[in-house]
């Protein structure tokens, strides 16, 4: 669920490196998905080792010359570890700071005070969402996983219970909402009204987010009844703090990057002038890269400096939060060399090519659309763009509200099970220390509920507008 940049988007555009017809493509992308899992399941081969290998497959089966399949697997790699990874060490920084400190035993003693049982997956998709409304997916991730992995914990509840519910507050947000760029770029291709766009998202979010979240976290903690893994959950800090910050300077601090990042949502909403001043100076301070950082400058005062925290042991902390996160930043890397991969080889356009023909109506054409590059690409962003662009010219006739609908349907089809080649699905199979079987059961299958009902809904408001 990487988000993409203008200049990534521009790349993807290029002309593909081989010259395969779409039925070799489609042989290749099969190829290349089964010689992963094959890998990964039935020689347990390290998930880093087996992305690699199958991107390699992939582009080789797709009739792909070698160094270009090589260049287009360590481009994407890159790109990914270069944006997504810097946000997980940041993010791991912060989180550490917040363990070590007690920050985190403040937020955890909190919720388990003010929300308890059935409450406790309600509590947890109301804040993730709060949360995920401007921060991209991976940001959110980084600052959640810790909580949750403490709530489950500490209150002794199933991972699966406490934490689809966060998840799928971030992906209905980071899949439907703007400021997301996904449904940003939608609104911009289609000509759709944000105002009207964010509305009608929001009710179809409500429903989404509740039978994807706390209703289907029911059913995934029977499936998939797994503790919090023990290497990744935040210790108690020791007893030698002098004392834990407070409940309210320790949200402050979390809650800092998720305000920089609204403030330049509103500000590029409401400006809208690239050449203003303030909209320049809140590009910058509300980039996630700028925001985290300037979270984790001011823990390091706000939670380490208010626990007694010498320089030294600040220095240490910093210095240990970085060491768990190495498999997982290559692990997610690959992941987004392998998604280079495919849209490399040109498997976009073959989707696109595939759908010229479909006779079936806008909405439901526009979410198969997306769903189908999402299979293929697993970039959800990659999905809303070439979705976006192939049935723009459907949306001349229709009404503000239908071109608003035709944005969702687009966002919800982007989302659909997100698998192997999304690096978003390795970045949850690790963090909760689950196997590939266990991550499809639980975030694969969330994310196809979201885009079922999400298009469902979208269906249903298009009867009344």
């Amino acid at each position: 669920m990487t988000s993409l940049s203008v200049e990534t988007l521009a790349a993807d555009a290029a002309e593909p490196i081989t010259s395969a017809g779409n039925a070799q493509l489609a042989i290749a992308v099969l190829a290349g998905i089964a010689v992963i899992v094959l890998l990964i399941t039935r020689f347990k081969l390290h998930a880093f080792l087996a992305l690699t290998i199958g991107s390699l497959a992939l582009g080789a089966f797709a009739g792909a010359p070698l160094a270009d399949a090589v260049k287009s697997f360590t481009t994407g790699l890159g790109s990914t570890v270069a944006g997504v990874g810097v946000l997980i060490a940041l993010g791991a920084i912060l989180g550490k700071l917040l363990a070590d400190s007690g920050g985190a035993d403040q937020i955890v003693d909190t919720i388990l005070a003010k929300a308890s049982g059935r409450a406790m997956p309600w509590a947890m998709v109301l804040i993730a969402s709060v949360i995920g409304l401007p921060l991209f997916f991976e940001v959110g991730i980084v600052l959640l996983i810790p909580v949750v992995l403490m709530v489950a914990k500490r209150g002794n509840y199933s991972l699966m219970r406490i934490g689809i519910p966060a998840l799928a507050g971030l992906s209905v947000m980071h899949g439907l909402i703007p400021p997301h760029p996904g449904p940003l770029v939608a609104i911009d291709a289609l000509g759709a009204n944000l105002g009207v766009t964010l509305a009608l998202g929001l009710l179809v979010a409500v429903p989404t987010v509740i039978i994807a979240g706390p209703l289907f976290s029911r059913w995934a903690a029977r499936w998939v009844d797994v503790p919090a893994p023990e290497h990744m959950i935040p210790t108690r800090p020791s007893e030698d703090l002098e004392k834990r910050p407070g409940f309210g300077v320790t949200v402050a601090t979390v809650l800092l990057p998720v305000v920089l990042m609204l403030v330049k949502a509103l500000v590029d909403i409401v400006v809208d002038d690239p050449d203003n001043g303030l909209q320049k100076v809140t590009d910058v301070i509300g980039s996630p890269l700028i925001a985290l950082l300037a979270a984790v400058l001011v823990g390091l005062f706000t939670l380490g400096r208010a626990a007694g925290f010498t320089k030294e042991r600040l220095s240490s902390t910093v210095e240990k939060s970085l060491a768990p996160i190495a498999g997982v930043l290559l692990i997610v890397g690959a992941g987004g060399g392998f998604k280079q991969t495919l849209i490399d080889i040109g498997v976009g356009q073959m989707i696109l090519d595939f759908s010229e023909n479909w006779s079936i109506p806008a909405l439901l054409l526009a979410w198969l659309i997306a769903v189908a590059i999402r299979l293929a690409t697993g970039s959800a962003t990659v999905a809303t763009i070439s979705a976006a662009g192939l049935v723009a010219p459907l949306a001349e006739g229709m009404s503000t509200g239908e071109v608003s609908l035709l944005v969702l349907a687009i966002g919800a089809g982007s989302l659909f099970f997100s698998h192997v080649n999304d690096a978003g699905f390795w970045l949850v199979k690790e963090y909760f220390g689950l196997n590939v079987g266990q991550t499809i059961k639980t975030w694969s299958v969330m994310e196809t509920i979201i885009s079922v009902v999400g298009i469902v809904f979208v269906l249903l408001l298009s009867l009344v507008l």
